[in-house]
């Protein structure tokens, strides 16, 4: 079969061919329909995580089951004994395996897959722009999720909307823009350098969109939630000044930032976490929600020979959305 292998950190990679994959016990084996092109994929690339290498990128799939049919792929496969695996939190597992991270992903023709468990029917939905759902979609949910509570809490009693400050307005803040309209009242500010990204928030529903930058002081200490998908010291630093006392930073960005943190170093009682991708139950609500409302982001399909030229793309800053690659090149628009 075709796939693309990672054989070298910080090296290009290489479209080749590969024995068709075969099942291990339990396990089972689905020809891929599409796989989207994640920042993670790049973090891969550069040796960011203890990677065996070679190694078939990306673990958002998309695929057919011979007996399930259309499936996509809950990629962060746990142990199944740990108390996380045991509470549903696959994604939390110490010992966990991650597809295209740790494990043989999706930028091939197929892929195996431990156990059945982990497909997901997509039941109708659409394959290819459904892909990014696997990690961006379900990365922001999860996040998402996680502020419900303190959102709930603040706007009990005659008050003005709680307001959520999400900083980076790229695949992922453009899916938690409309999960928040979906799920909350809150008030949606966007913070994020491009223009291309500004215009394309207050599309999805934000209130504002603007340059972090020119997130004043006025808007110092206003925030319930900031929702930071950047990770940086910049964006950190951004989240901690905009926080509101007891309101909430939930930090998913990789970009390695850290600020000083201590009594007197934040606003009083705000609380700050980080999360993770999300569980299979938490797919489950995702691809739910997904067929009851439109949610829209932009995906941009290219041949799975095209898998070095998406990851420069990504590197640029040049793409919108999600890139999605496809083996098929007809499947190519």
């Amino acid at each position: 079969m075709r796939a693309v292998e990672l054989r070298a950190v910080g090296a290009g990679l290489v479209v080749t061919d590969r024995p068709w994959p075969t099942a291990t016990d339990g396990g089972t084996v689905i020809d891929v329909t599409a796989c989207g092109v994640c920042h993670s994929d790049v973090h891969v690339v550069d040796g960011v995580y203890p990677s065996p290498l070679p190694l078939v990128l990306g673990h958002e799939v998309t695929g057919v089951h011979p007996e399930l049919g259309p499936v996509i792929v809950y990629a962060p496969w746990g142990c199944g004994r740990c108390r996380f695996c045991l509470a549903g939190e696959e994604m939390l597992c110490p010992d966990g395996r991650e597809a295209g991270i740790f494990a043989d992903g999706g930028y091939a023709e197929a892929m195996a897959v431990p156990d059945p468990r982990y497909l997901h029917p997509l039941d109708g939905l659409d394959p290819v722009t459904s892909a990014p759902l696997a990690c961006g979609g379900l990365t922001a949910f999860r996040a998402v999720k996680h502020t419900l509570p303190t959102l709930r809490a603040a706007g009990a009693g005659p008050r003005a909307p709680s307001r959520v400050i999400v900083l980076g307005a790229g695949g992922l803040g453009q899916f938690a823009i409309q999960y928040l309209r979906l799920l909350t009242d809150a008030e949606v500010v966007v913070g994020d350098p491009s223009p291309a990204k500004q215009a394309r928030a207050l599309e999805l529903g934000a209130r504002m969109a603007a340059d972090p930058g020119d997130l004043n002081d006025a808007d110092a200490g206003t925030a319930t939630v900031v929702l930071d998908f950047a990770g940086a010291d910049q964006s950190l630093a951004a989240a901690a000044r905009l926080v509101a006392r007891q309101g909430l930073v939930v930090v998913v960005g990789l970009y390695g930032g850290r600020i000083p943190f201590g009594l007197g170093a934040v606003p009083h009682e705000a609380r700050f976490m980080s999360s993770i991708w999300g569980s299979p139950a938490e797919l489950d609500e995702l691809l739910a929600l997904a067929r009851r409302e439109r949610i829209e982001h932009t995906v941009e399909v290219m041949a799975l020979a095209d898998a070095e030229q998406a990851h420069q793309r990504l590197r640029r800053g040049e793409v919108a959305g999600r890139v999605v690659l496809v083996p098929q090149p007809q499947g190519v628009a």
